[in-house]
Formats: structure tokens, sequence, C-alpha cells
């Protein structure tokens, strides 16, 4: 049994089997679509999420919220009395703010119990990355302590860029404005953003056309990686139900990286709410964000 216990949740973006295979506890951020509730057991299949998204049926997410995560807390420490919960941005949700509360609450009724809350300023499988160093490091041997230091000293690192398919969910989102997105979808323009310093979502570019966007993003990673090219072992892509466009992405990066390993996985509801269909967003070790 490892010697403490990972956990996450679902805007992290990785798949079920991973989390399964490596013992992650995973915290369900919840969402409604056309007036029906998904909570943790009750879930709806992303394609299905998609295609419902495509046929103009907005969803909304929610945020957990302190009792959530203190129950969350609270079954896991029946497996272990450390817990290392890496949340995703503060930037993007008060999520991480909820479980912090929760844990202080534990730990203060239950001081044999130490639970450490990790604002990774991540989302999808950028937080997914992240985790999945941590997995690394715990699998190694290392602390709890010594797995958060690790994470909390490069979470600048993890660098984050993405392009949309669809203004308008941006819009939505409050990032963008109204014109740019009439002006920009009339004219086949596509953004390129990142996540920053502090986990917000921030444009950096546009292009003009799809096929320029996810040139874009690779371009994006040979500007970035510098010093840290060693470090990706491992590269992850998520998608909004454009799995081929991920793989071209995927294919141009072992051309001109040479690396081999990579996790293509769809971005989940919560993100793909405020992100939309055809998202391909692109996650890797970086010298800053």
């Amino acid at each position: 049994m490892p010697n403490f216990k990972l956990v996450t949740d679902t805007t992290a973006d990785l798949p079920k089997h991973y989390l399964q295979e490596h013992d992650l506890g995973c915290m369900f951020v919840t969402y409604t679509i056309d007036g029906t509730n998904y909570s943790d057991g009750h879930e709806m299949d992303d394609r299905e999420f998609y295609e419902r998204m495509r046929a103009g049926i907005m969803p909304t997410t929610s945020q957990v919220n302190p009792e959530e995560a203190k129950a969350y807390f609270t079954e896991y420490l029946k497996e272990s009395r450390e817990i290392l919960y890496l949340a995703f941005s503060s930037g993007l949700s008060g999520t991480y703010n909820s479980a912090r509360i929760a844990a202080e609450e534990i730990m203060e009724a239950n001081p044999d119990c130490k639970i450490r809350v990790v604002d990774t300023r991540c989302a999808s499988l950028g937080e997914g990355l992240l985790v999945h160093k941590a997995v690394q490091l715990r699998e190694e041997g290392k602390s709890m302590e010594e797995t958060a230091d690790w994470v909390e000293a490069h979470v600048q690192n993890l660098v984050h860029v993405f392009t949309v398919d669809d203004l308008n969910h941006l819009y939505r989102g409050g990032r963008v404005s109204r014109t740019t997105a009439v002006i920009g979808t009339i004219a086949g323009i596509k953004p390129i953003l990142h996540v920053d310093e502090e986990g917000h979502l921030i444009p950096v570019s546009k292009v003009r056309g799809r096929r320029k966007s996810l040139h874009a993003l690779v371009d994006y990673m040979e500007a970035h990686v510098g010093s840290y090219a060693g470090e990706n072992d491992i590269v992850f892509i998520s998608h909004g139900d454009a799995l081929e466009d991920a793989e071209a992405v995927r294919d141009e990066i072992r051309e001109r990286f040479g690396i081999q390993n990579f996790m293509i996985h769809t971005i989940g509801p919560t993100i793909g709410t405020h992100a939309g269909p055809g998202t391909i967003a692109l996650f890797f070790m970086g010298e800053k964000r």
C-alpha cells in the first residue's frame, strides 16, 4: 500500500483506468445539462456530452464545496492518515479553497492525520500531468512532504497551451468579448490561449484557420520548453471530442522533438463546458508558463 493517499479531481481529465491503476482518489466536480445534474456514479458519456453541446444545449458546472470535500477526505482517511490533494486551479474555481477549509477542519479535530492541499494552478491534463509526476515520485518511495514540495516547486513549469474551435464558448465564460466572438467566428480566427502563473486562462495570440492553430500549439512548445526538454519523457494532450486533431498534434511533436510517449484523452464535461467541442490542449514541462 502507498505511504500516502494521492487525490485529485475530475477536472484533471485523467482516464478512469489510470486512477484505478495508481490508486488515486478523485473528487467529482458536478455539472448540469438539460436540467439533469451529473455527479459521482451518475455521469454522461463524453461523446454524448459533446453531441448535446453541438446541438446547442449549454451545460453549467459547480465547484466542490467544503462539506463535499470533507466527506471525500474522511473516506480517504480510512486508507491512509496522510493525504496529498492536488487541486484544480484556484484561478478558475473555488474548489481549492473548499478543500483547504475542509482539510483544516479535519486536522483540527484529528491531530493524528495530515492533509496537504496544493493549488496546482492547472486545468485538464495539465493538472493531470502534475498528478502523473506526483505518482512517479510516490512510486519511487518519496514521502508526502517530499512529493508535495516538488509539486509546489514545479507548478510554474507545467505549461498549458490550447486552442478552441468555437469562440462563443469563451464568450459565455467571459474570456472574450461578444464582438470578438462574432467577428472571429466569421473570419475563421482561432485563438491560442495558455494558463498563466495565477492559473487564469489568458489569450496569447490568434491565427486564421484550424490547421494553423494546431501548428501554433507545437510552435509554442518549441518556444517554451527550453532547458526542460529532457524532462518531457511524456507529453499530455486533451481534446474536446476531436481525436484526429489531437493525434495530428502528437505526430508533429514526435517529428520535431523525437518524443514517443503521450497520453491523449478527452476533456471531461467540467472543462469542456467552458472550452467547447473541438478544443485541443497541449501540456508539457517548460522553463516557465
